[in-house]
């Protein structure tokens, strides 16, 4: 038997970032902090940055945090990298605090997309901000990356523009905004910059930089891999391409029934709703030719040759000129000069139909083993422009993964944050950076393909994993340099806990593939799920000295998990801080097929395995379960027997995710357009249920808090509706009361109170199967047999 192939080893071809001539301010040497003052740049010795990072969030440098990665990759390459984090933007004056970049500007909204960071899924303006000293919102505009870039070219107009970051990467090509409820041109048009980078642009941006530096003009960089920018219709570099009409690889147009060939005129006219009045006028006539053809065929009954009826003629064969002779197949164009040109802006803008289809083939061109290039128009006439998309940058290796993670970053905020005693808690808290504090990346990317999640669009389907040595020397710099580490690791992780080292069995077929999901509606033949190479990680992390306990904070993929029962062994008794979660996100077929999640069955599994070896270990552990409410696919009878199976095992969910439309995520395909693009797009195909409407959104979010009394009249009114007025009731069977405690009688939302007060039947000490808590609501004290208080009884008590 063959080993296992180490799909994180796979040769990538693409020039390596270390294989780049430094540049010649490498003689400054790293800094501890990268600069955000002319007095830090002094102390550094440096008279102006070559370049200088804008983003949205507090500057925390850690791996976590993108703005921080890219400085410190562009530092390494031997550039001087200064940073303006959350500028005031009313004015340029803030941008001009560093100077003038002598390359480039680098612009980002942050972490986070600046609209979904300061909105909630209703649109009602948040009042905190996680990457924000103090947790205080209003610290960025909306729709930062836009504004940010105006404010860079009102400062220094002549200077080029970088855009990066999830913001840009999600909206590259014209796409759907959920809070203007309209179809938006590409963020490179709205913000002028020169270049769009998108996805994790560490291989892009090095050697753009490099470029710049040799004094390319920056509209000549068009053959970078993973950038967008603009084209004017007449210009020159665009010859030697080959456009394909993106019809042709998807049709999105209306569907021609096949006809009957045993069907007259007549008929094929009457089924079309017309009629055919000369025929029908005839129909003797139409009999006597039929008879004459009969008569005068080639035989008749009697064997006799008689003359052909000159009213039919043979038919004429003509061979396909798109065919090659003999070998009969298609002639294509070279895939790396190919450009498949999506429905402009404005055909989107008006018809969802084309959007939907705009959207599906830009996501069938995500592999970058096989992805063309894409072209979208904006504007017609004089003003007509092209956004130009290069195909989706090549993976990181595991060595240039071990090279970025290694750099020497600070772990910390930045000094210019903390208070009068030098620390960063309290009003200097920034709480993104205490929830990765003492955590660690050890991978990117996800194959998961959730419709509704944008981290397959942005980090891409390919598993970029580090090195097992790698995430053990960035423990140990946990342990010895983080100030206020006690022994925990909190989470040793990514976008998914377990996907380390997973991928396609072949190098061949990973590049050959265009399937949206390597998990989904089944596990890929092609896809490896040998999970050693995680419980190594595990069991060594776990026995350095100073460790006492590695937890997993990020979500579990259950159905990758259970093709390795020791795996889910090693997790549950070491790794498990009484809480684990995980995502089932429904448990009925309708939206679960939309979200492109597997079957409440594969949970099932899970539990049971969790369940077993929780008892083996001799402690007490529960699963946290998320489920999204309002999303496509989904009925008002799948919300209340999603309701039902909660109650049934004994959850009670405090906090609701409703969901969220992102830019250019498929599910938000879904909304805009009513059609399904995981399936092909035609004016007949299939038609997406969409929850719309405030009422109707609170009521799905309702069944998910169906204990909460405020939410009880509107499901008694649903309820009642739908025929089930027998889940109403005082037994343990039914699903809400029938008595009405003293309430307000209105929806709350669960966030701003981050937890369920207690009750006399709840006490708040008390630890509870199966009670849904997160790490934003306050998970309860465990319960060690003395009275404690828990919640937000025990914050107030302090």
């Amino acid at each position: 038997m063959n080993a296992p192939v180490d799909v994180s080893f796979f040769a990538r071809a693409a020039k390596p970032l270390t294989s780049y001539r430094k540049f010649w301010a490498a003689r400054f040497g790293t800094a501890k902090f990268l600069p955000m003052s002319r007095e830090e740049m002094n102390q550094l010795g440096w008279d102006s940055c070559d370049v200088i990072l804008v983003t949205g969030d507090a500057y925390v440098d850690h791996p976590s945090f993108g703005m921080a990665v890219i400085g410190r990759v562009l530092e390494a390459q031997g550039f001087r990298v200064g940073i303006i984090a959350q500028p005031d933007w009313q004015s340029a004056d803030p941008f001009k605090v560093l100077g003038k970049p002598n390359l480039f500007w680098g612009v980002t909204a942050g972490n986070m997309d600046s609209m979904i960071n300061r909105y909630t899924a209703d649109r009602k303006i948040r009042s905190d901000d996680a990457y924000t000293p103090g947790d205080l919102g209003g610290k960025r505009p909306d729709r930062a990356a836009i504004v940010y870039s105006q404010r860079c070219r009102e400062a220094f107009k002549d200077v080029p523009i970088v855009l990066g970051g999830i913001e840009g990467s999600l909206r590259r090509i014209a796409h759907y905004d959920y809070w203007s409820d309209k179809v938006r041109r590409s963020i490179v048009v709205d913000a002028k910059c020169d270049l769009l980078l998108y996805g994790n642009a560490e291989r892009a941006l090095v050697e753009i930089a490099h470029r710049l530096a040799a004094r390319e003009p920056v509209a000549d960089i068009t053959d970078v891999r993973g950038t967008a920018f603009v084209r004017r219709p007449d210009d020159a570099s665009r010859t030697g391409w080959f456009e394909i009409d993106s019809t042709s690889v998807d049709e999105p147009g209306r569907v021609e029934s096949q006809v009957n060939p045993y069907m007259t005129t007549s008929e094929q006219a009457a089924g079309q709703g017309s009629s055919c009045a000369k025929e029908d006028g005839n129909k003797e006539d139409a009999k006597t030719i039929a008879t004459d053809a009969y008569s005068t065929g080639a035989t008749g009954q009697l064997g006799l040759k008689k003359e052909a009826n000159p009213l039919f003629r043979p038919l004429t064969f003509v061979p396909n000129p798109n065919l090659s002779t003999g070998l009969g197949k298609l002639k294509v164009p070279p895939r790396d000069r190919s450009v498949i040109r999506l429905p402009s802006y404005e055909q989107v803008k008006s018809d969802p139909v084309l959007y939907a289809h705009a959207n599906r083939v830009l996501h069938l061109e995500t592999n970058p083993g096989n992805a063309r290039a894409l072209v979208q128009a904006h504007g017609e006439g004089v003003t007509a422009r092209d956004v130009w998309i290069t195909p989706p940058p090549i993976p990181l290796s595991t060595a240039e993964m071990d090279f970025v993670f290694d750099l020497p970053y600070a772990r910390s905020p930045h000094p210019s944050y903390a208070d009068d005693s030098g620390s960063h808690d309290g009003a200097t808290k920034i709480p993104a950076w205490e929830m990765i504090r003492f955590s660690i990346n050890i991978m990117r990317g996800c194959f998961g393909g959730c419709t509704f999640c944008s981290i397959t669009e942005h980090e891409g389907r390919i598993i970029q994993s580090r090195s097992e040595d790698s995430v053990i020397r960035e423990i140990e710099d946990v342990r010895d340099k983080v100030k206020g580490f006690t022994g925990t690791i909190s989470d040793l992780g990514g976008p998914t806990a377990n996907m380390y080292r997973l991928g396609c069995k072949s190098p061949e077929i990973e590049a050959a593939c265009r399937k949206p999901s390597c998990v989904y509606p089944g596990i890929c033949q092609n896809l490896g799920t040998n999970h050693d190479p995680l419980i190594n990680i595990y069991r060594r992390g776990r026995a350095l000295k100073g460790v006492k306990k590695i937890l997993i904070g990020s979500g579990v993929r259950y159905d990758l998990a259970i093709q390795s029962p020791e795996y889910v062994k090693e997790l549950v008794q070491h790794h498990v801080g009484g809480y684990l979660k995980i995502a089932p996100e429904h448990t009925e077929a309708g939206p679960l097929t939309k979200m492109m999640k597997p079957g409440i069955g594969s949970y099932d599994k899970f539990k049971t395995l969790f369940d077993k070896f929780t008892l083996e270990a001799g402690k007490k552990q529960f699963l946290i379960p998320y489920f999204i409410a309002a999303h496509h696919g989904t009925s008002d009878e799948d919300m209340m027997n999603l309701a039902l199976w909660l109650k049934k095992n004994g959850f009670r969910a405090d906090q609701v995710q409703t969901f969220y439309p992102s830019p250019m995520a498929t599910a938000t395909a879904m909304y805009h357009s009513n059609k399904n693009p995981l399936r092909k797009i035609t004016r007949d195909s299939e038609t997406v249920d969409i929850v719309r409407g405030e009422k109707r959104r609170r009521l799905h979010k309702a069944f998910l808090r169906y204990h909460d009394a405020n939410n009880w009249p509107l499901l008694r009114e649903a309820l009642k509706s739908m025929g089930r007025a027998d889940l109403i009731g005082n037994g343990k069977h039914h699903l809400i009361p029938t008595f009405q405690p003293l309430t307000d009688s209105s929806y709350s939302s669960a966030r701003r109170k981050n937890s369920t007060a207690a009750t006399e039947s709840t006490p708040a000490g008390k630890v509870q199967a199966g009670r849904l808590l997160t790490q934003h609501t306050g998970l309860p004290p465990r319960d060690t047999g003395s009275k404690r208080l828990g919640g937000n009884a025990a914050r107030k008590a302090r």
